[in-house]
């Protein structure tokens, strides 16, 4: 069975000119007597790059807003999208990819926040497989996350860059920590994303090439993604969700330290602060683009993801056509009116 699938470069002053336009006010509303809970789906289980969103416990960024917070854990996009369309999550935390194909399949659904403007995705090898460029994945076995995760959709861009189809390599599910099958030799090559080769690095990888799929097509890694009939139901809730999701990641932008001593509470792969700040720092940078500092966090740059929409049509990962502006609004930003 064959399969597909996450830098971008910025100055602290970029950072610093988003936290100025989207900074959340200095006092929040005062939190109301009954919460409106939403549950997220997330792709992945409480790891340190979501930092942000697992410090609830202690920051209070959504009971701020009135908003009550619940996690679902998943094995990727696909995993997210499911757990909203099976009504156990409100809101997933999902791929482009993952949402493309979930569209062609004829769901209704709309993305409302780009979570992650950059695309961050990668396929690694070891320096001694001689993997330099798409083309040479041929006939390789490759790791992949899960079959349902990002990672998958854009190994598939990458292949389809060179010609090659799903039917060339050879897939193997590794699971998050996918950096130790590489290393012991059970794959030639990993797809994974910037802070996952972090992590690999700290363990001992060693000398590696590495594919970075954003030379190629460089759209959002992720989206808050809801189905249409809650993004016509619960705008209003919506609204809070997002101004505390923003709230939140302006304070892991604009505290970085502080985040990194409370993902060893509360992240599962936490225990190293010095290695999770260094996560936290990716994640923060992939959080901002030319567009946010112009629109501020979560803003949707429109013209990339048709062009992203597009070109999965081209490679052959979805059939139908997508009209962006029907399935991708930004009228619940903070901000809008």
């Amino acid at each position: 069975m064959k399969i597909w699938t996450r830098q971008f470069q910025t100055t602290m002053a970029a950072v610093v000119s988003v936290l100025a336009l989207s900074a959340p006010t200095a006092s929040l509303a005062q939190t109301p007597a009954k919460l409106d809970k939403m549950v997220v789906a997330g792709w992945s289980k409480p790891i340190t790059e979501i930092t942000n969103l697992l410090v609830e416990e202690d920051k209070g960024f959504f009971k701020a807003r009135g908003i009550e917070l619940g996690y679902v854990p998943g094995a990727g996009g696909g995993d997210a999208l499911r757990n909203i369309l099976s009504g156990q999550a409100d809101i997933a935390f999902t791929d482009p990819g993952s949402f493309f194909a979930a569209l062609d399949k004829g769901e209704k659904l709309r993305a409302i926040y780009d979570i992650y403007p950059q695309n961050v995705f990668n396929v690694v090898s070891l320096k001694s497989a001689n993997i330099q460029k798409p083309a040479d994945l041929k006939g390789k076995r490759i790791g992949v996350y899960s079959l349902s995760s990002g990672t998958r959709q854009n190994l598939q861009v990458l292949l389809h860059q060179a010609g090659l189809s799903e039917s060339d390599v050879t897939v193997v599910v590794t699971g998050l920590l996918n950096f130790a099958p590489l290393m012991q030799g059970q794959v030639d090559a990993t797809a994974a994303t910037d802070t996952g080769l972090l992590v690999g690095k700290q363990r001992g990888l060693g000398e590696v090439n590495v594919m970075e799929v954003k030379n190629h097509l460089n759209i959002s890694s992720d989206f808050f993604v809801v189905r249409e009939e809650t993004y016509q139901s619960k705008k209003e809730v919506l609204k809070r969700f997002l101004q505390a999701y923003r709230d939140s990641a302006n304070w892991m932008i604009n505290a970085p330290e502080e985040a990194a001593k409370l993902a060893v509470k509360y992240a599962i792969d936490g225990q190293n602060p010095a290695i999770n700040i260094e996560i936290i720092k990716l994640r923060n940078l992939s959080s901002v683009s030319v567009n946010t500092q112009k629109n501020g966090l979560g803003a949707f740059d429109m013209q990339s993801l048709q062009t992203g929409a597009q070109a999965y049509k081209a490679f052959g990962v979805i059939q139908r056509d997508i009209k962006i502006t029907d399935v991708v609004s930004q009228d619940l930003l903070p901000g809008k009116k």
